[in-house]
């Protein structure tokens, strides 16, 4: 069961890439017609350059309430990531798939807010979500900030997203609703998601500015995967 996102006020540094990069459409029975295949590094050689685990986190992370707590956050010189479930996170800014109806738990407020002082959509802005800092981990003494660019891996498919939000202390593995729809992961707040098997690869210290601009993410993220796996 998700636990809704905290509030934090945080500013976000910037890192912005020039160019962008196209989207291959991939089929998908479960979310429709296709989902979203960014960039051209493959799911592969990203898995295989986070294959062994060297834990950067004091402890370990549930990955819903009531659940024993397994997750490490590991880390490299240029990234840390997690293995975790994707729980969907509905809250910013209110649409037709996101809203007090729809779910639960909703909250109008994200972490980190758009160039425009609004808070994100999570229907529309691929975003992941870290956890409160806490004893456990920091993620701000990793170069992870709002905004940070991140390589989400679930099955054979790669999707380039910010980190967008931050949750419980205690709990990993969430990420917006338009993130699990590009992935081909059910996206509805109640009962969607998946319950093991999504990889969270974050870039130290490379944020897009502003952090709405998803092209910017793809292409930071895309650069960024690149020299991650020796490409």
């Amino acid at each position: 069961m998700r636990v809704q996102s905290l509030t934090l006020a945080v500013a976000s540094a910037a890192l912005l890439a020039p160019t962008t990069s196209p989207a291959t459409e991939l089929a998908d029975a479960r979310t429709g017609p296709t989902v979203r295949h960014e960039g051209d590094v493959e799911a592969a050689d990203l898995l295989a350059r986070v294959r062994e685990c060297a834990p950067v986190s004091h402890g370990r992370y549930r990955s819903d309430d009531g659940t024993a707590a397994t997750i490490p956050v590991c880390g490299t010189k240029e990234a840390v990531f997690w293995k975790a479930d994707m729980d969907i996170d509905c809250d910013g800014r209110p649409g037709s798939h996101c809203n007090r109806r729809t779910d639960p738990l909703f909250s109008d407020a994200t972490a980190y807010q758009q160039s425009d002082g609004r808070y994100l959509s999570a229907e529309s802005l691929p975003y992941i979500v870290v956890p409160a800092a806490s004893g456990i981990w920091d993620y701000r003494d990793h170069g992870v900030r709002g905004g940070a660019v991140a390589a989400v891996v679930y099955g054979d498919r790669v999707q380039y997203a910010v980190v967008g939000d931050v949750g419980p202390e205690h709990i990993i593995g969430e990420a917006s609703y338009a993130t699990a729809k590009a992935l081909g992961i059910r996206s509805d707040p109640r009962g969607g998601g998946a319950p093991s098997g999504v990889t969270y690869i974050v870039f130290k210290n490379a944020q897009v500015k502003p952090i709405e601009d998803h092209a910017a993410a793809v292409a930071t993220g895309e650069r960024l995967a690149r020299l991650f796996v020796g490409k």
